[in-house]
């Protein structure tokens, strides 16, 4: 934001004049004749005064003209306004403090004390009179009328100074004609007063109408606020023009006032800026790389604030995630250059630490029975006796009961009156317990022997004995020597130590103290990841605008290049905690699913309601039904055990559930096991075969890809940047490569412990024979959209191309071109035909197309240029929206390929990209 005009009170940081000349420095400042020229003012002055000492009207005329001499030469030569420069630059404050000294002092050099005090009101009230009208005419008309524009502090400094002076010298002219010196001495006393009311608004009120200024400033937008205000009344007015377009061709409004119509809705919004002079407007500057980025990253803000809220209507992000991202968003809105990154966010994470160690502390004091075979003792009866009482519950049940039953002895114990009472009673309770525990510790140590001691609540009970023995000693010595006092006193410090008898029945509480850390491990840990998903979410759903935020190529870089590393960031953090609590992930995955299919069936309803094909009364009993299944999910459970890893196979898309699948791959299928840092493949190696992620983290680090196309051919791809992603659970590695039986393009690094279901790629081509030709052309398909979504998601948002549907209705389908084999493009039934490898060429155009990328509508017939390409084939729904879907078809396709051109110099010159199921 601008800062405010406070010249009043500092120097202001700015290239515009305080007081005089109205012209800015335009030249490097350096050191000029300023001292001179005081110097030399000074000396003219005390020469006026020395020649002409009875007339100081005409000394000030001669000074005040030639300070006006002075200020015009300044105005209109460089030089002059190099020599008066840091007078002008010096703050009206300053100026003040310099001078009002002197004029205080003259105002009360010849006041006479005892006649003001005795006509004080009278003097009081014509000062504030005057000072009152003496400041506000004067400042009003040099504010007014001054053509050089004076600011508002030069105009209050120049009323003050004239406000001040004019008593004193009003006087020395009164004296001349005869007038009383009462009436003079109320004169000078009025100067008085004039002085005492500017200092209090120069001191008292300084804080003040600096804290006004700043609140005077916030009005004024800052310039990447501005600029973003002026974007998008810009995009308003367009869509307001389309809208009257539109309604144009419309034949009930051809009677219409157009004119009329864009008049009352055109938009006139002005801007608050700060203000300027009207004769010197500084020249417009385009704005530099750093406003632009500041005002990219305010609209970043906002469209991150909206995809929150948009999941949290769908459903896919909780109310307290939402609310969490959203306050955090906001609270770094503020900070001029920062965007958001999950590790501002997460916050939580540093607060589950504690927990987390809690639990560990609480998991280590917890009590474990060290319980050992019975075999051991043979035919030992007795032994055996003993073991079967040991690791008997109600054995460990009158441990407990012991330590409570000694809370009564111990309370009377540490009670004065009570124990001078009972000390008999409490000497033999004292014997009786430690009899107790040394019967427990004894029994123990027959049955575990050396054991006894590797469990650390025994050797508590152990000290307990040792304590309780030592104690009996005690006091069976201090009966018979009551007259020692040292042992009397060791006697009461043993006797407190009786404290830790109840030490063990911690026991009982730490296992009920675990499962409540474990259900607070487990509500922050499904938190942070609902957080970090839905920030990842509202990342991608930002990177979809980015040529719509900024126009400015440089800035589209590095708004791509932030936002693709605070991904990478957030993507890496929700590998992590799905390592940390894969249960808790599962329950969070299935609780959101269940209620993004309500919300959207509740949607469903209310489009129905809406347009009436559902009675008002049947859509609110079916909204009842659908609320009522929202409840029980505020109950859902906070984790799901892990399924085993045989039942991962059931989530491999293109085996489709389908038991005889299932059942081949499961026979063939192994599990491997990866520890950190652990390579899985390779970039250049040949494929062994597919890895379906069960648990874990892994990083693909990996050139640019080719898509089946040799670099030669597209030299605008060519980069030595390396491309990096990150793959968790249910993410399979090495689809494309046992596909096609090519090199691997990229190296798997383990990031943790990662267990991964492996499917060799012997077994793999054994199923393509088997199941011939289904099973290769699903893994195509699903191949096929999961490029399509990645590259392409903004213009196939209305589509829905579920895998299942693609299958089952034939909505989309994967055509396959080998090289020069040709293929026709209905433009009637093909919505979209998508290139998702390989290379093609227009046989009418002879214009070339590289995977990825959508084909234009013109192309009517294209040519395989490659081994083999894949296009992915979308029909149109249904035909009497073939004309709807050919112009949304349009609209989509242009705004793609411009998406696509973008998207390829990014990936020239940037080194992240996220290549999902490649």
């Amino acid at each position: 934001m601008s800062k405010a005009n406070v010249s009043f009170w500092v120097q202001k940081e700015g290239n515009r004049p305080d007081l005089l000349c109205g012209r800015a420095a335009d030249y490097p400042v350096v050191k000029g004749h300023f001292l001179i020229l005081v110097w030399s003012t000074l000396v003219l002055g005390g020469l006026l005064r020395a020649f002409l000492k009875n007339s100081e009207v005409i000394v000030l005329t001669i000074l005040s003209l030639f300070g006006f001499l002075i200020g015009q030469l300044a105005y209109d030569f460089v030089q002059m306004h190099q020599i008066v420069y840091p007078l002008l630059r010096t703050s009206s404050f300053s100026l003040y403090c310099y001078f009002s000294p002197l004029i205080i002092f003259m105002a009360a050099l010849d006041v006479d004390f005892y006649i003001l005090k005795n006509v004080f009101w009278q003097v009081f009230l014509t000062g504030l009179i005057s000072f009152a009208t003496t400041f506000i005419i004067i400042g009003y008309v040099v504010l007014k009328f001054n053509k050089h524009s004076w600011d508002l502090e030069s105009c209050i400094l120049f009323s003050m100074a004239l406000g001040i002076t004019d008593p004193i010298y009003s006087v020395n002219s009164l004296k001349t004609i005869g007038i009383s010196k009462m009436y003079t001495d109320i004169i000078r006393g009025e100067s008085m007063i004039i002085c005492g009311f500017t200092s209090i608004c120069f001191s008292v009120f300084q804080r003040g109408i600096l804290q006004m200024s700043s609140f005077r400033d916030l009005c004024t937008l800052s310039i990447p606020r501005q600029m973003a205000m002026q974007n998008a009344i810009k995009h308003i007015q367009e869509m307001i023009q389309s809208r009257i377009t539109l309604f144009k061709t419309e034949k009930l409004l051809t009677n219409v006032n157009w004119t009329l119509v864009e008049e009352k809705t055109k938009i006139e919004y002005i801007i608050p800026t700060p203000n300027v002079s009207s004769d010197n407007k500084a020249k417009e500057e385009l704005p530099t790389d750093e406003v632009l980025l500041e005002e990219a990253r305010l609209h970043v803000v906002i469209i991150q604030i909206s995809s929150f809220e948009k999941q949290c209507n769908d459903g896919v992000l909780s109310v307290e995630a939402a609310r969490t991202l959203i306050g955090a968003t906001k609270s770094y809105c503020h900070i001029q250059g920062k965007f958001m990154s999950i590790y501002d966010v997460s916050t939580y994470v540093r607060a589950r630490s504690w927990l987390v160690k809690f639990k560990h502390t609480l998991t280590f004091l917890e009590y474990h029975k060290d319980k050992t075979s019975a075999i051991l003792y043979g035919h030992n009866r007795f032994l055996l006796f003993i073991y079967h009482i040991v690791f008997s519950e109600e054995f460990e049940n009158a441990e407990h009961i012991i330590g409570i039953m000694y809370i009564y002895p111990m309370i009377m114990h540490l009670w004065p009156t009570a124990r001078k009472l009972n000390v008999s009673g409490l000497i033999f309770v004292n014997y009786y317990f430690v009899c107790l525990y040394l019967l427990e510790s004894a029994l123990k140590i027959i049955i575990l022997k050396k054991k006894y001691f590797h469990q650390h609540w025994n050797t508590l009970e152990f000290f307990i004995v040792i304590i309780g023995i030592v104690d009996v000693f005690c006091i069976y010595f201090v009966r018979l020597r009551p007259d020692n006092l040292i042992l009397i006193q060791f006697t009461v410090i043993i006797g407190y130590f009786r404290i830790i008898r109840f030490f063990p029945l911690l026991k009982i509480i730490i296992p009920l103290l675990i499962n409540i850390v474990d259900v607070q491990i487990k509500k922050r840990l499904s938190l942070t990841y609902s957080i970090t998903k839905g920030y990842v979410k509202s990342l991608e759903d930002t990177k979809f605008l980015i040529r719509q935020i900024s126009s400015r190529k440089s800035i589209d870089q590095k708004l791509y290049e932030i936002l693709e590393t605070n991904k990478q960031d957030a993507v890496k953090e929700l590998g992590l905690i799905e390592h940390e609590g894969r249960d808790v992930v599962i329950a969070l995955k299935t609780k959101q699913a269940i209620r993004n299919v309500i919300a959207k069936a509740l949607k469903s309803l209310t489009f129905l309601s809406s347009r009436g094909i559902i009675d008002k009364y049947e859509s609110l009993e079916m909204n009842k039904v659908l609320l009522e299944k929202i409840k029980p999910l505020n109950n859902f459970p906070m984790a799901i055990p892990l399924p085993t890893p045989d039942k991962y196979l059931h989530n491999i898309i293109w085996l489709e559930n389908k038991d005889a699948l299932i059942e081949f791959f499961k026979e063939r299928a192994k599990l491997a096991y990866f520890d950190y840092g652990d390579v899985i493949c390779k970039e250049g190696e040949m494929p062994q075969g597919i890895y379906l992620i069960i648990s874990g983290m892994a990083i693909l680090e990996s050139s640019p890809p080719t898509f089946g196309i040799d670099r030669s051919l597209r030299p605008d791809r060519e980069s030595t940047t390396r491309f990096t992603e990150y793959c968790t659970s249910g993410d399979i590695i090495g689809e494309l490569s046992c596909l096609l039986k090519r090199e691997i393009e990229y190296t798997a690094i383990c990031e943790t412990i990662l267990q991964a279901c492996f499917i060799s790629l012997e077994d793999l081509y054994e199923g393509f024979d088997f199941f011939w030709p289904s099973l290769e052309y699903k893994i195509w398909l699903k191949l096929a959209l999961s490029i399509a979504y990645q590259y392409f998601e903004s213009s196939l948002v209305d589509e829905d191309l579920k895998f299942q549907k693609c299958v089952m209705l034939n909505h989309a389908y994967v055509e396959t071109l080998s090289s020069y084999n040709e293929m026709s493009i209905d433009d009637v039934n093909m919505k979209f035909v998508i290139l998702v490898y390989g290379s093609v060429i227009d046989t009418k155009t002879e214009v070339p197309y590289f995977a990825p990328c959508i084909l234009p509508k013109p192309c009517e017939q294209v040519q395989g240029t490659s081994d083999l390409s894949k296009l992915l084939v979308i029909q149109a729904l249904a035909p009497d929206k073939n004309d709807n879907a050919k112009v949304m078809g349009n609209t989509g396709l242009g705004m793609t390929k411009r998406d696509y051109q973008w998207k390829k110099k990014d990936e020239l010159e940037i080194g992240s990209h996220f290549r999902k199921g490649l």
